[in-house]
């Protein structure tokens, strides 16, 4: 039998969001929990999900590995899962989810807000990271400056950002332009601080940040900042599709 079935309890039952692993040691000393119709005595002890049968006050425990999570980043978050001088990401996260112990799915600075995807699975993530896939990402920005075509061109032959990288081409839509204006902006890749350091190459600031979209996720416009929810199943089969 595969090791990659064999976890151990505690985890499990704290994956599935009936506590803490210290919470859960507590429910099993008050002899809560079965495996195999037998009261549990140790919560550290391994079971194997395809062949055990795992039961909390007689009612089964359904498991579930993988969590996914579509976040709306508030600013001042770190997208991170703990940092020794600001507020990340995962705190914003309802315990049942923490238990799984998620993280995000590339960085959004901390002055950005929009669409973060979170979770569990490193395959998936991989994925949807790797310089080869050219996950699409949007953004939606404000910009200090007046976003002309000559931008969007410039922008569609690919620019050279300050350390003399030259960017896959991107898709700029300009919304509004004066002496403040607003874009979107589709990039393929995901450089640091790349939005910022693509308009700074053409002599411009931008001054508010959000993503709408990654690949064929989209940011739900009934989350407020900091609100997040699960991926629909129809969500999460078309990233898989990716």
């Amino acid at each position: 039998m595969s090791e990659k079935d064999r976890y151990r309890l505690d985890k499990v039952l704290a994956n599935v969001g009936f506590g803490s692993r210290r919470e859960i040691k507590m429910i099993v000393k008050a002899k809560r929990v079965k495996v195999n119709g037998v009261v549990v005595k140790d919560a550290d002890m391994h079971v194997w999900l395809s062949r055990d049968n795992i039961e909390m006050d007689g009612k089964p425990v359904v498991y579930r590995q993988h969590i996914y999570l579509v976040m709306n980043k508030p600013q001042g978050v770190l997208s991170a899962t703990e940092d020794n001088h600001g507020k990340v990401v995962v705190e914003l996260l309802r315990t049942e989810h923490r238990n799984f112990e998620p993280f995000p799915v590339g960085r959004l600075d901390k002055d950005t807000e929009g669409l973060l995807l979170l979770t569990n699975d490193g395959k998936l993530a991989h994925e949807l990271l790797s310089p080869r896939k050219h996950v699409a990402k949007t953004y939606y920005a404000t910009i200090l400056g007046e976003v002309t075509e000559d931008d969007g061109r410039a922008f569609a032959q690919g620019v050279v950002l300050d350390d003399g990288y030259k960017t896959l081409p991107g898709e700029l839509q300009i919304l509004s332009c004066g002496v403040q204006s607003e874009i979107k902006l589709t990039i393929y890749e995901g450089k640091f601080h790349q939005v910022k350091r693509m308009f700074a190459a053409v002599g411009k600031k931008v001054i508010y940040l959000k993503r709408l979209s990654m690949g064929p996720l989209h940011l739900d416009d009934s989350l407020a900042p900091g609100e997040y929810r699960e991926l629909t199943v129809q969500e999460l089969t078309a990233l898989e599709g990716k």
